[in-house]
């Protein structure tokens, strides 16, 4: 990944976070984006986990790896046209170059009301987790496509919870079901428009993350002690750590052969029928 050029959407915390890292660990220079600044928080709430923070992890992985890999942070609100255009601006102006581009933002599990049916489930709160997991990404992609798109080879990665096939399976609440659905549609759609231009769209999920919010807050454990949170759930046996999913972005990114998962729809944009 030395000489790479990436952004990874929503880093500040979570699989986002280790992605930034394990790409800096690979040689990448990796610009992380997020709302949650040392001098402001975001509406989730945890300021213990900041964008500077990822990328000042990056680029100590990147210094211990011998890599030459970094972190450089952004705060960005992927919602606003403006500040993603200035994102995307910075990244042409400093590298000249993208890619790889990882949408990841979420940031929304707080206005989920996981027992409630969508007659009872408050809809300010459901309409704004599907503009933060679904408009974000659709916005970050407009602005930075036409950077990745010049070189072939780039890659652009979408991330989730659940495979397609769990995902079939409804997913309950409503809100929460579309916005980890609309990921895999996405990947698979822009892969059929951007096939022409020899770039890659794939839709990557980690199993149950040990994200810093599941040991912390849900699991009241470290990383280091997660497996005291079975005695509360058995099945959190299966958890595993973010730097899976992070180290397997890595592989897809650094794999000549990526395009060989890149499925979607084959007339890409075609008018109307």
């Amino acid at each position: 990944m030395r000489d790479r050029v990436a952004l990874v959407a929503g880093a500040t915390r979570g699989a986002g976070r280790a992605m930034a890292v394990e790409l800096a660990r690979a040689g990448a220079l990796a610009w992380v984006t997020g709302r949650t600044t040392r001098e402001r928080v975001s509406e989730v709430g945890r300021a213990g986990e900041t964008i500077e923070g990822t990328a000042e992890l990056a680029t100590a992985a990147g210094r211990e790896a011998g890599s030459g890999g970094r972190g450089v942070a952004v705060p960005t609100d992927h919602l606003r046209h403006e500040e993603v255009r200035a994102l995307v601006e910075r990244i042409d102006a400093d590298s000249a170059r993208l890619d790889l581009l990882v949408n990841d933002i979420w940031g929304a599990d707080h206005l989920i009301e996981w027992d409630r049916p969508l007659w009872e489930h408050d809809p300010g709160k459901g309409m704004r987790a599907l503009r933060l997991g679904v408009e974000t990404h659709l916005i970050t992609s407009r602005y930075a496509l036409p950077l990745l798109m010049p070189r072939p080879g780039g890659l652009l990665v979408e991330v989730t919870d659940g495979t397609a096939e769990s995902n079939r399976d409804y997913r309950a609440p409503l809100y929460y079901d579309l916005a980890k659905n609309a990921p895999i549609r996405i990947a698979r759609c822009l892969a059929g428009e951007l096939r022409a231009h020899g770039t890659s769209v794939v839709c990557l999920t980690p199993g149950w993350l040990r994200s810093e919010a599941m040991l912390d807050t849900h699991f009241g454990v470290t990383e280091e002690t997660w497996r005291e949170g079975t005695a509360k759930d058995p099945a959190f046996a299966i958890s595993e750590s973010p730097l899976y999913v992070a180290r397997a972005l890595v592989a897809l990114a650094a794999d000549p052969a990526v395009d060989r998962w890149s499925r979607g729809g084959r007339r890409g944009i075609t008018g109307p029928p």
